[in-house]
């Protein structure tokens, strides 16, 4: 593969002020195209794919440490992957910290190395103050950009994910490359905090510029999911589906947006038990979800298999086979502990496949992180929010309703600090009001009906909530 020339080798990159300690220019156009297809959500044919053009990239200087930054920062990000467990990644960061010890680099080379090294030890948050400190002086790097939004995004800093993005935005001027996608990157921090009008503005406004712009398309997905607009949402998807279907590091969530859209609408008409829209969720799970998940064993396509199924399960639906075929791909993560909100949906799947050992290995390992000394934010958070969270899990798998409300009532206001969006978030919200509903002790009778009044409060019109208040009004709780 040719390296397309559009793409900046050493004096581009001078030219936008942010220089590459490398004299390699074949290195450098590398570097523009892994950071393009992360960007963009895709893995480029044309371009070899992010690994391919990594390959090629360490080939081209095996001393450039942005090179090795952005190769280690991208495996991090994924969260597929701790230095604790794989020593082929622990001994890749080691390395990366070697090279730039022995290179001139600028400070902001330097920054970006200490913040990949500062995240591959678990301080999501020091991590992002580093990356921070490169926007301030260079607004410009789409690497801490989008580095930050990620960790952000696992830390649940839904302010400092929109912030982030805010205090740079000016300066993307529209000849400076992968500026648009700065507009669907802030659509989304704007979103997650509820700031809809805006976040779907500058969504479109990116779409304009690049109708395949699958983050944005995503970020509009979410605003109809939060308020309720299913007719809206479904029409969207469907009729945009051709521009972001290929998208492959993101199409399976899109789909996934759109079957929640699919389970919603089922409801509608529920009076009684209504399967049709639930079917058509099925068959989208079957056709894209788990086909994704099976090719790539990506942390998003797991967490989506996973949280689909599970709603589906709360629902009362049938899911025949399908926890078995999850199982195979999370089971293989039961020990990585790299975000709690990967692990409670790992611990899904095992209860799903009904698979204790499984089960056992991930809360017993997780139990350990959380006693272990240091300074990863997600081990720290394990004791007072991940395990309950986790257990609650389990106790539901039991039966044992009264004690998921005893687990769950008291952390509900920080699973935030798990991480995920607000829609993936809900998976959790929803198991507390089902466990609410199948209280049998008194002291719980009216936490259902409270947490219904809420959430109607908050999300208007929404088919789901009109379903549980009738089940709720059903057994007399309303």
């Amino acid at each position: 593969m040719a390296v397309p020339a559009s793409l900046r080798d050493c004096q581009a990159w001078k030219d936008a002020r942010l220089p590459l300690s490398t004299t390699s220019n074949e290195a450098c156009k590398l570097f523009d195209a892994t950071l393009t297809q992360y960007v963009k959500w895709t893995n480029d044919k044309s371009l070899g794919g992010i690994e391919g053009c990594l390959s090629k990239l360490k080939a081209a200087d095996p001393t450039f440490a942005m090179g090795h930054a952005i190769w280690n920062g991208l495996v991090l990000i994924g969260t597929g992957s701790s230095v604790k467990l794989d020593k082929e990644l622990d001994l890749a960061v080691k390395t990366m910290v070697e090279i730039s010890r022995t290179q001139p680099l600028t400070r902001r080379e330097q920054l970006h190395v200490s913040a990949v090294e500062t995240f591959a030890k678990g301080n999501f948050p020091k991590a992002c103050e580093l990356w921070e400190q490169i926007l301030q002086d260079h607004p410009t790097d789409m690497l801490a950009l989008k580095f930050s939004h990620d960790a952000y995004f696992y830390l649940g800093y839904q302010e400092q994910m929109r912030d982030s993005v805010a205090r740079i935005y000016p300066f993307w001027t529209p000849d400076i490359p992968l500026s648009s996608y700065v507009k669907g990157i802030y659509s989304f921090g704007l979103m997650e905090t509820n700031f809809y009008d805006q976040a779907k503005k500058l969504a479109r406004e990116a779409l304009s510029v690049n109708p395949t712009d699958a983050w944005s398309v995503h970020t509009i997905a979410h605003i109809h999911e939060m308020k309720a607009e299913i007719k809206d949402g479904l029409e969207f998807m469907q009729h945009s589906e051709a521009q972001w279907k290929d998208s492959d590091m993101l199409a399976c969530h899109n789909y996934w947006h759109w079957a929640l859209y699919l389970i919603e609408k089922s409801l509608i008409r529920r009076t009684v038990f209504f399967q049709g829209e639930h079917e058509a969720a099925l068959t989208m799970y079957d056709t894209h979800i788990l086909p994704s998940l099976q090719a790539s064993g990506a942390m998003l396509d797991v967490v989506d298999s996973c949280s689909m199924l599970y709603r589906l399960q709360m629902e009362g639906v049938s899911l025949g086979q399908r926890w078995q075929d999850v199982l195979p791909v999370t089971q293989k993560h039961s020990r990585d502990h790299v975000l709690l909100f990967n692990d409670a949906h790992f611990l899904m799947a095992s209860l799903g496949a009904h698979d204790p050992q499984t089960t056992q290995e991930l809360l017993t390992t997780l139990q350990d992180a959380s006693e272990s000394p240091g300074e990863n934010c997600q081990h720290l958070l394990a004791r007072d929010v991940g395990l309950p969270l986790c257990q609650a899990l389990v106790e539901a798998e039991a039966g044992n309703s009264d004690r998921v409300l005893e687990l769950l009532l008291p952390i509900r206001y920080r699973i935030v600090q798990l991480g995920g969006s607000n829609a993936q978030r809900d998976v959790f919200n929803q198991l507390l009001i089902h466990a609410a509903l199948n209280c049998t002790s008194s002291v719980h009778k009216n936490v259902a009906r409270s947490l219904l009044m809420e959430r109607d409060a908050l999300k208007p019109n929404s088919p789901l909530t009109e379903r549980l208040i009738r089940k709720a009004t059903s057994v007399h709780l309303m």
